[in-house]
């Protein structure tokens, strides 16, 4: 392998967790497929540095409407449109 095709140096960073938050970490990397902590920490921080304006209340919207659909709590688009009074004729006047 050249030295242009070497992978880039990694460097080691020491954080602070709690117990609790490692057990948490340590439960969900292998069930998302990563071989390893290091690899998963990677990926997520990699994924917060690439999606800046993906942040904790948007998580939070998209869990709450995944357990809404679990739990059978959704509308068809025809119940939406008719509780707030929108039919197709309305949209076509808006174009």
């Amino acid at each position: 392998m050249t030295e242009a095709e070497s992978p880039p140096e990694k460097t080691t960073v020491n954080i602070r967790i709690t117990e609790t938050f490692l057990e948490d970490v340590d439960a969900t990397w292998e069930d998302h497929g990563f071989n390893s902590r290091s690899e998963y920490i990677r990926a997520v921080l990699r994924d917060a540095l690439k999606h800046p304006e993906f942040n904790r209340a948007d998580l939070k919207a998209i869990l709450a409407g995944e357990v809404e659909i679990r739990e059978g709590r959704t509308h068809s688009s025809d119940e939406v449109k008719a509780e707030y009074g929108l039919d197709e004729t309305t949209r076509d006047s808006d174009e």
